[in-house]
């Protein structure tokens, strides 16, 4: 792997996330159990195309389980979880691969998330990634029984304390993360930095119009949805108000802002940086418009303790009212994006979750859309 990535003429050094650690740990102990072999280091692949190669520690036979651990490494990533051991306890099992949380892994305890409830917290990007990492020892070696997989996170109850994890009903530890299985360096000043000179590169290329995303949905989406060019594009994260103030003061004449409702909606109550340790009020903002829109009590206490946009849809669905919180919280944020502007740009948004599409929309988002195909 490159471990250095360059933001702002400055090195920064890449990591690897807990998920990475997972599968290398459950690919080490899956190679002690069915070979007796204790490998020294492991060559693990992520879903960004990036192999890693991690050194196994603390392997070792419990019984009939073989137990190994790798140390999370965040790189210049300013990150809670970095320097803890990620432990796998792999046994056998007549068949199927069976995932369990061990200690300082959480539990699920309330729907809305990407994984059930009652299934430990570990994210669909990891446990996909540890089900690849077993499956190729397995065939490597010819084994067609089944495993069990514990996994578990050194002082993960503790540190699930300082992590949101508890909010959102993940109970007993931390969460296993990562989709790209990297950890990219993501320091403030180097993010907004970046921002800039993107935006500097692309308004130097004649660029009047200017597609902002807070992150890799919001491009995703843009693309794959909307039909859009991304060498329009820049991400900014969760500094969109830096974005828009930065893109305006540079001349940008129309901007184009497309994210997922769990940053977007928070700007219907004006927060701009959508960091959830900056401010969070996403539960806040859908209780407050669907009580102006009717609601029952028992749908605002549920939309108080949802923990992501799509349980509050469900909710809002239930008693009729999807479509109307959304105009008035679309239009809340339209509102608060032309303040912002003073005037000086045309500021158009969309905004939607992967599970329900479009949510809300800017009047002329779609004639804006139309300019950037090259349409009008």
């Amino acid at each position: 792997m490159e471990d250095l990535v360059y933001k702002n003429q400055t090195a920064l050094r890449r990591g690897y996330t807990t998920g990475s650690c997972a599968a290398a740990a459950a690919q080490a102990a899956c190679l002690l159990l069915l070979t007796g072999q204790v490998p020294e280091c492991i060559a693990l692949s992520t879903p960004k195309g990036i192999t890693l190669q991690l050194y196994p520690e603390q392997m070792h036979m419990e019984a009939d389980a073989a137990v190994c651990c790798i140390r999370k490494d965040s790189g210049d990533d300013p990150d809670v979880t970095n320097g803890i051991h990620i432990f796998a306890k792999v046994s056998k099992i007549t068949e199927g691969i069976v995932l369990q949380a061990g200690t300082g892994v959480g539990t699920v305890t309330r729907p809305g998330l990407s994984v059930p409830v009652g299934e430990p917290a570990i994210n669909p990007g990891p446990r996909a990634q540890i089900r690849a990492a077993v499956e190729s020892v397995m065939q490597q070696v010819g084994y067609t029984g089944g495993l069990q997989i514990v996994i578990s996170a050194e002082n993960g109850e503790e540190i699930a304390q300082h992590t949101y994890n508890v909010h959102l009903g993940v109970i007993g530890g931390i969460s296993i993360l990562g989709t790209s299985g990297i950890v990219e360096p993501m320091s403030e000043k180097a993010l907004m930095d970046t921002t800039h000179l993107e935006l500097d590169s692309l308004y130097a290329a004649d660029a009047e119009r200017v597609l902002i995303c807070p992150g890799n949905y919001g491009a995703d989406f843009a693309r794959d949805t909307l039909g859009l060019d991304l060498e329009q594009a820049v991400k900014c994260s969760n500094f969109i108000g830096d974005a828009l103030d930065y893109a305006v003061w540079k001349g940008f004449r129309k901007i184009f802002l497309v994210g997922h409702a769990g940053k977007l909606v928070k700007l219907a109550a004006g927060i701009f940086n959508t960091h959830s340790s900056v401010a969070d009020g996403r539960q806040e903002i859908f209780v407050a418009h669907a009580a102006l829109c009717g609601a029952p009590p028992e749908i605002l206490r549920g939309l108080m303790d949802a923990v992501t946009v799509d349980a509050c849809i469900t909710l809002l669905d239930q008693c009729g009212l999807r479509e109307t919180v959304f105009q008035q919280i679309g239009a809340e944020i339209q509102a608060r994006l032309r303040r912002r502007m003073h005037g000086k740009a045309q500021i158009e948004f969309l905004m939607f979750t992967n599970q329900n599409g479009t949510l809300a929309q800017s009047e002329d988002a779609d004639l804006l859309c139309e300019e950037f195909r090259g349409n009008i």
